[in-house]
């Protein structure tokens, strides 16, 4: 089927563009602003500010006429348990061949408390198992030849440059649950000084928030307690003393994706976890654009973007509100206005869209995964799931980096549009980062239903990669996330009018959209 550019875009052709560029753009950051003020608290799930915040979104679909799809109304409710872990009842002990060295928490070692219920004691070997992917379909294995059973497994950042991003960030994600599975204990993740993306002293200030996970036990990863852990990068060093082996040299070969080797190591871990536990609910938001197709209209093109925050938390320069404002306020306003512009189109999605404004993101992807797990609608009707988290309006948009695009045909519909609006699109420019599991569209992934995550696109080596990664380095996950920071609101607008045509032509397709025959992922399909 041809597509059409919608015609809020053509609109913007004629003289007017300029005022009406500019109308659409403080229309977007306003609600920005709104959700990302003090009066919400930095948003963090199931607090007070997240329901302000919400309140606002319900709000912004009744008057866009949008109908609820959740279990109650709007909302999908979400039991959880909030885990806290207490720093000051916490230890842990390095032993080996140089004796007994305790490691402070969390200024040398971070402990998290996601995933389940963390062990109160534990006292288990280490074993070094280099990248930690299991990918034997990609012909390679970390833990091949290891035994892992009763250890603590210690990885380290990068892995083979043969191997795509995709494939090596599913990796990372599922290693905690595999191993537990195989009988590992914890697992203690070493990232290279040429890797850091938030120093550490960021990390230790994150470590005092609060953890999430859920409170069916049938949902978590793990069914029994298992340690997770990243130690402090200037301390890598001391695992490896009596192993025959030394952090510099394997940091060299991570950052140069050579191959890294799996060996036993010579210390031990003990540690002694104290943790404080409270029940808490959440909530999904969920609302649908009905389609105008009778027979296409009972399958739903999901939009998603996460709408809580880290709260408050560590104070910053003075601010202890996290307030979140393009992580990710910005793409809940993106969703907001691409449902405004949905329905004053004059092409009509076919298909029904569902708006899914998750939770629980921060904490692990939990909103996304409850909802593909326990979905309000048939998870067989779901076609697809377009992904909206920390576009950054920070330099021009002039090309477009949609993660997942070489997955399904889900990158020929972004490739069309792309060639529309001239915004060609360009390849993830780190990998390595693991931005292909870092946000909701995995949660769909894992369900089987083909998704794109929408980045603005630049090249590594660039100017506008060196504003990003200075904005990751300063600003991501901090207070100073705020609407006070450097915007160029007109260019998410060019963002939103690039997924809503993306929209379009996905909904309007006869096809639905299918995994390539050589993706990994479509082993998920249901």
């Amino acid at each position: 089927m041809r597509m059409l550019l919608p015609c809020f875009s053509l609109a913007l052709l004629g003289a007017s563009a300029q005022g009406a560029a500019a109308d659409r753009a403080g229309q977007w950051w306003a609600h920005v602003e709104t959700l990302a003020s003090d009066a919400n608290e930095g948003r963090a799930t199931g607090s007070r500010g997240f329901e302000r915040a919400a309140s606002y979104v319900v709000d912004q679909f009744r008057a866009l006429g949008l109908k609820p799809a959740g279990s109650d109304g709007y909302r999908q409710p979400i039991d959880f348990v909030e885990q806290t872990i207490l720093a000051d009842g916490s230890s842990a002990v390095l032993a080996g061949p140089s004796g007994d060295r305790a490691l402070a928490i969390p200024s040398e070692l971070i402990l998290s408390g996601s995933g389940g219920p963390v062990p109160e004691t534990l006292d288990a070997p280490l074993v070094f198992a280099g990248y930690g992917l299991h990918l034997p379909e990609a012909g390679h294995d970390d833990f091949a030849g290891i035994d892992v059973k009763g250890k603590i497994v210690v990885v380290i950042s990068g892995g083979p440059a043969t191997i795509s991003g995709a494939l090596k960030s599913h990796a990372r994600s599922e290693r905690a649950s595999w191993l537990a599975r195989r009988g590992a204990v914890g697992l203690i993740t070493l990232v290279t000084p040429k890797q850091v993306e938030i120093p550490w002293a960021r990390r230790i200030a994150l470590s005092a928030q609060p953890a999430l996970y859920f409170k069916d036990a049938a949902l978590r990863d793990s069914p029994t307690p298992f340690l997770s852990a990243q130690l402090d990068p200037d301390k890598s060093a001391m695992l490896f003393e009596g192993s025959g082996h030394d952090f510099a040299g394997l940091a060299k070969a991570a950052d140069s994706s050579a191959a890294v080797p799996s060996f036993v190591l010579a210390q031990r871990l003990r540690v002694r976890t104290a943790a404080r536990r409270a029940d808490l609910t959440g909530f999904n938001l969920l609302a649908v654009l009905p389609g105008s197709d009778r027979r296409l209209a009972r399958e739903y093109v999901v939009l998603s973007a996460h709408l809580d925050g880290y709260g408050v938390g560590t104070p910053m320069k003075g601010d202890a509100i996290y307030n979140g404002a393009f992580d990710n306020a910005s793409g809940v306003a993106s969703l907001i206005e691409i449902a405004r512009n949905l329905q004053a189109g004059e092409v009509k999605p076919r298909r029904s869209i569902l708006f899914a404004i998750v939770t629980g993101e921060e904490r692990g992807l939990l909103g996304s995964e409850y909802f593909t797990e326990r979905p309000t609608v048939s998870r067989g009707a779901m076609v697809a799931n377009l992904n909206f988290d920390m576009a950054l309006p920070i330099f021009p948009l002039t090309s477009v980096t949609p993660i997942g695009y070489d997955q399904s045909s889900l990158g020929q519909q972004a490739a069309a549009v792309s060639a529309q609006m001239q915004l060609p699109i360009t390849p993830d420019p780190f990998p390595d980062r693991n931005v292909f599991i870092r946000s909701d569209q995995y949660s769909f992934i894992r369900a089987g239903i083909p998704a794109l995550f929408f980045k603005y696109g630049f090249k590594a080596g660039t100017s506008e990669a060196e504003v990003e990664k200075s904005w990751r380095a300063n600003i991501y996950h901090s207070p100073f996330d705020d609407t006070k920071q450097p915007v160029m609101p007109g260019e998410s607008v060019k963002l939103n009018d690039y997924v809503t045509a993306v929209t379009l032509r996905v909904a309007n397709e006869d096809k639905r959209p299918q995994w390539n025959k050589d993706s990994f992922f479509r082993r998920f399909a249901r």
